[in-house]
């Protein structure tokens, strides 16, 4: 899966920077542009999308982060697979 860039558009949702990648996928700093407010973007390596247990994993994580509520943690709003293309 290559690098999203700054100005790629996933949704509503527009890459500013990469903050980091590893095995699981790559995490950026994206803008909500509903919204006008800035997101946290993770998303799985497509090489792992089809396989069940990295996927679950990735959901979970995600609905776990999404409880979390302090003012010092980013909420999760939307998961989904990423569109073909971009």
């Amino acid at each position: 899966m290559p690098a999203l860039t700054p100005g790629t558009r996933l949704g509503p949702y527009e890459i500013l920077a990469a903050i980091g990648a590893g095995g699981m996928g790559e995490v950026d700093r994206g803008r909500d542009t509903r919204l006008d407010r800035i997101v946290v973007i993770k998303v799985l390596a497509s090489s792992l999308a089809s396989e069940p247990q990295p996927r679950e994993r990735f959901e979970r994580e995600a609905t776990a982060i999404s409880s979390l509520t302090p003012p010092q943690h980013l909420r999760a709003l939307r998961r989904g697979p990423r569109a073909a293309g971009g």
